[in-house]
């Protein structure tokens, strides 16, 4: 069995457990309450910056809460922890403000409603999580948001993770 699969088969020590991803300081903090338990610095996020109005292939990484969905080994960043983009509150944002249409937001409202994940392949962007970097260059990493829009750490450092996550996970990017 590989170290992530038996990280990922320890439960997280609370429900209680959060995440706070501060999209200035480059930091993910592993938060209980108010109380920070530990921090990940030297993160990377899209290169497009972070934004509430994120849009499929713009580079950005969405700012609201999330929730983890899925937990799964990538061959290409190790392990890849999900999260609930595009949620309500962007779905909801994205249709006041037309950037989609009402047959996308009927769409997404339908699983979204049902408490499945959202659908992936939209205007909106999607397949957005927390991973490491694989075998990427951990000097650029260190030097450059490099992602499409999501929250990447470096190997050790979602090794470490994996043993505070779980699905259901609160996730606040800001």
């Amino acid at each position: 069995m590989s170290p992530f699969h038996e990280v990922m088969a320890a439960s997280a020590p609370t429900s209680l457990v959060w995440l706070s991803v501060d999209t200035e300081k480059l930091s993910l903090a592993v938060m209980r309450g108010d109380t920070e338990l530990q921090l990940f610095e030297n993160i990377a996020i899209g290169s497009g910056g972070s934004t509430l109005k994120r849009q499929m292939g713009d580079q950005t990484t969405p700012m609201g809460d999330f929730t983890i969905t899925e937990i799964r080994h990538s061959e290409r960043f190790e392990l890849f922890m999900a999260f609930d983009y595009p949620n309500l509150d962007h779905t909801e944002r994205a249709f006041q403000d037309k950037r989609i249409d009402a047959q996308e937001y009927r769409a997404l409202r339908y699983d979204l409603d049902r408490g499945n994940p959202p659908p992936q392949e939209t205007s909106l962007g999607g397949y957005l999580g927390i991973h490491g970097i694989g075998d990427g260059d951990k000097e650029i990493h260190e030097s450059i948001n490099w992602t499409d829009g999501c929250i990447a750490i470096n190997n050790e450092q979602l090794t470490e993770l994996a043993g505070w996550v779980k699905v259901g996970t609160r996730v606040n990017v800001h």
